[in-house]
């Protein structure tokens, strides 16, 4: 009795991650004039500061409605029951999972393990591999967030949307030729009902994406920001005038930095000195491949499977996004 007594103090006084979170917040904005003093008189401070805040301040309320919305989706919508939406041929499941994937707006964290129960529940793998593809790059929350981040530039949008979805459905179609099942080696995580309330998931699964895709923001404007002072301007200027290197830069650049999609369109859109086609390479590979993805799809679907959807991922994005990129924006 002893033991489960002492258990149990300590795990009321473990801090987990809402309260790390409310503690950081607190401690900033008690810090916050000491901050203020200690740009003031740096401009290369006061720059990447600027950029970070700038970034961050636009992405919070579309990560906020981002998350909401895919915590509603969590408590109301099954997966079995979007199987069952799904049709039987295969070219018309790979479609509908494509579009389908507009109707349910999250970041792409969300939409591996969907993609994964619908992958075990007997929908057809090729469909659910193609929503999980779609659904973080063209739902409404994040096109609207490239809108505000691209002001005056619908063709951004128009362009993200087509390359994405284009992507989804090619990979699609390449899984449902080429892939094997014996690939897929993890085995489908069990749900565990009547662990709570609706308003129970709903918060939990609200408060874990929300968690999730702000730590990948915070690293994301933190970068932008860095790369603002840090990378002299040449090294800009040389990328603008290299368009290809300037694309596989940007590519890499979305890999490596892992950001969610409801918030890299405010960094993309940060990197100003590049032009347009590799922002949108950027903007395009990041929700399909990148490092946080690449472990989770290890993790949900198996390390046979990353090794060789991730790779081909990232050489179909980045082909099809200049493809796009070079019809609908240009090179500039």
């Amino acid at each position: 009795m002893a033991d489960v007594a002492v258990n149990q103090q300590t795990a009321r006084w473990r801090l987990g991650s809402m309260q790390i979170l409310v503690i950081g917040v607190v401690v900033l904005a008690l810090s916050g004039e000491a901050l203020r003093r200690s740009v003031i008189g740096q401009q290369d401070l006061a720059t990447a500061a600027t950029v970070f805040s700038g970034i961050f301040v636009q992405a919070i309320p579309f990560l906020a409605l981002g998350v909401v919305i895919s915590g509603l989706v969590a408590t109301f919508v099954s997966t079995e029951r979007l199987a069952r939406w799904l049709p039987k041929r295969p070219s018309a499941a790979i479609l509908t999972a494509g579009v389908g994937g507009a109707a349910l707006p999250g970041c792409e964290c969300g939409s591996v393990p969907v993609a994964r129960r619908l992958y075990g529940d007997g929908a057809i793998g090729a469909a659910a591999l193609t929503f999980m593809l779609a659904a973080p790059a063209i739902n409404p929350v994040v096109l609207v967030a490239t809108a505000v981040a691209f002001p005056g530039q619908p063709q951004m949008v128009a362009a993200r949307c087509a390359a994405s979805l284009l992507t989804a459905v090619i990979m699609g179609a390449a899984w449902a030729k080429f892939g094997r099942a014996e690939w897929i080696t993890r085995r489908l995580p069990q749900p565990h009902h009547g662990e709570g309330s609706r308003w129970t998931v709903f918060t939990e699964a609200a408060r874990h994406d929300f968690l999730q895709a702000a730590s990948y923001l915070v690293i994301g404007a933190a970068a932008a920001g860095a790369l603002r002072v840090i990378v002299p301007p040449w090294v800009y200027e040389h990328l603008a005038g290299q368009i290809v290197l300037g694309i596989l830069t940007m590519a890499l650049l979305a890999v490596v930095l892992s950001l969610c999609s409801e918030a890299d369109a405010f960094v993309a859109a940060s990197m100003t000195m590049l032009p347009l086609l590799p922002r949108l390479v950027f903007l395009v590979v990041g929700p399909a491949v990148d490092l946080k993805l690449f472990a989770m799809q290890a993790g949900m679907f198996g390390r046979a499977f990353a090794v060789r959807f991730a790779p081909a991922t990232f050489v179909v994005a980045t082909l099809v996004a200049t493809g796009v990129g070079l019809l609908m924006v240009g090179s500039q």
